[in-house]
């Protein structure tokens, strides 16, 4: 027997981002995404600096020296921003697991509060370290 053949079919094309508008939703949402996996980069400057510490003067004065620099303030600034962001979409996500917050105006503003918050709290927690210095 010969095999049949199926009559070809155009099949519709799944909408994409040249589809959607960006919205503060899915920003966030990619946001939410490459944060998290940054924080696996910051994950490796605390062990660093904690192999550093553990492994005497020489090597913490090494990393010390860095993350006093310049550049290394910027990075730890930058991680901090990283990690407030990804801990308030998390929160984000925690109120949409308890149902509430899914109505356009609270979804629009839940996403704001995450980067202003998310901003807000870096300066705040980088001020309170440099006054308490």
């Amino acid at each position: 027997m010969a095999p049949t053949v199926r009559p070809t079919v155009a099949q519709p094309l799944s909408p994409h981002l040249q589809i959607y508008r960006w919205t503060w939703t899915m920003a966030m949402s990619v946001f939410h995404r490459i944060t998290g996996t940054a924080l696996y980069g910051g994950t490796a400057l605390v062990a660093i600096w904690l192999v550093a510490l553990a492994s005497g003067p020489a090597a913490y004065g090494w990393v010390a020296w860095f993350f006093g620099s310049i550049i290394g303030k910027l990075v730890l600034f930058v991680y901090t921003w990283i990690l407030m962001h990804h801990m308030l979409g998390g929160l984000r996500h925690f109120i949409w697991d308890f149902g509430y917050g899914f109505d356009r105006e609270q979804r629009m503003g839940l996403a704001r509060a995450t980067l202003i918050g998310s901003v807000i709290l870096t300066v705040l927690i980088w001020a309170l370290a440099l006054i308490l210095r």
